[in-house]
């Protein structure tokens, strides 16, 4: 590492810890004051957008953050791992260990409840959001110790590779090959596959549909979806997405880059492995949680998805945080209305492998 190099990443750090000593500091002022902050209440589609949620997205833009979208995917990379850091705070958990699955960088959380046993563990395999362009295992680090400290679930998350460099399968492929080397090295892993999931957000919850559909038809073990604010149906309209194009975090021009990143051939965004909405479901399916926020781009597609799999006579639990938006996962514990949220998907986690 060069001089140069050091003192950026210094520099980029003390940036960030302020950033995130600003947020705190903001959601702890009074709500009252809170609320006139965040101006007049945003009211769309009968919902109305939490105000501290609201808040943050003013300080964004007074703030003038950055958006992944406009500098391009290879710019947006170290722009969303910031954010998330400013977002995300300090989560503690038991252990954190750095490995290899199915050839990919991944990591794996230990609540401390699991750490000191060597009995089979409930465990998620968990795939990041980012529109298959960006995320990673530090964008959301923060999200996946929060995740396993609240369920008591051994956490494993999987860095796979990114579009435009690599388009559609690689994400697919990449997330079904990392599945399939867990249930393969089990033992190894302490998984316990009567009490296995898959989950991600975003793009991760696309793949994480993906994976468990793939489970179903080869007869893998699979206990249970955690399918956060999932993308379903890229590249279809939907009321959600001509509602809230702009403004709320996620944007249309964001979902339009994403799309043409990872699949260039408009042909291909029918495919099943992109739209899993499109698929047939087969039987056997695992249960599934599904969670969606009210002022996301992406709502109607995750709830359709949910009447798809209910449908298809699968268990299937379809909640919606009305006054959130899409990436509250990564926001972790900023705001009450996010971080109540982010303990149900950690409940619903625990419920659905049995943890507790």
């Amino acid at each position: 590492m060069t001089f140069a190099a050091s003192s950026r990443r210094v520099r980029h750090g003390v940036e960030t810890g302020v950033q995130a000593g600003i947020v705190s500091a903001v959601l702890r002022l009074p709500a009252a004051v809170q609320r006139r902050l965040a101006g007049r209440p945003v009211v769309l589609d009968g919902l109305t957008l939490d105000p501290q949620v609201q808040l943050l997205l003013r300080l964004q833009r007074l703030g003038r953050v950055p958006v992944p979208d406009t500098v391009g995917p290879v710019a947006g990379r170290p722009l969303l791992d910031d954010q998330a850091a400013v977002m995300g705070g300090d989560q503690p958990v038991g252990v954190v260990i750095d490995r290899t699955v199915a050839g990919l960088p991944a990591r794996v959380y230990l609540p401390t409840v699991l750490a000191a046993s060597s009995d089979p563990r409930p465990t998620l395999v968990f795939f990041h959001g980012g529109g298959f362009f960006l995320g990673g295992l530090e964008s959301h680090d923060a999200a996946c110790r929060m995740l396993a400290r609240e369920s008591g679930v051994q956490v494993i998350a999987v860095d796979y590779r990114l579009a435009p460099e690599h388009p559609f399968p690689a994400a697919y492929d990449d997330a079904v090959a990392a599945y399939t080397w867990v249930v393969d090295h089990a033992e190894d892993l302490r998984v316990d596959t009567a009490r296995l999931a898959v989950g991600g957000d975003s793009a991760g919850g696309n793949l994480s549909a993906g994976v468990a559909l793939h489970a179903a038809r080869a007869g893998l073990p699979l206990a249970f979806q955690l399918l956060i604010y999932p993308a379903t149906d890229p590249g279809a309209p939907s009321g959600s997405k001509r509602l809230f194009a702009d403004g709320f975090y996620l944007t249309q021009s964001f979902m339009d880059l994403a799309t043409e990143c990872y699949v260039p051939d408009v042909a291909g965004r029918v495919d099943p492995r992109v739209a899993p909405l499109r698929a047939d479901i087969p039987p056997g399916l695992a249960p599934a949680h599904i969670a969606t926020a009210g002022f996301d781009p992406l709502r109607d597609e995750g709830e359709a998805y949910g009447r798809r799999l209910a449908d298809a006579g699968v268990a299937v639990e379809v909640r919606r945080h009305e006054g959130l938006i899409h990436g509250f996962l990564n926001w972790v514990e900023r705001g009450d209305a996010v971080r109540a949220a982010n303990l149900e998907l950690a409940a619903a986690l625990a419920a659905g492998v049995k943890a507790r």
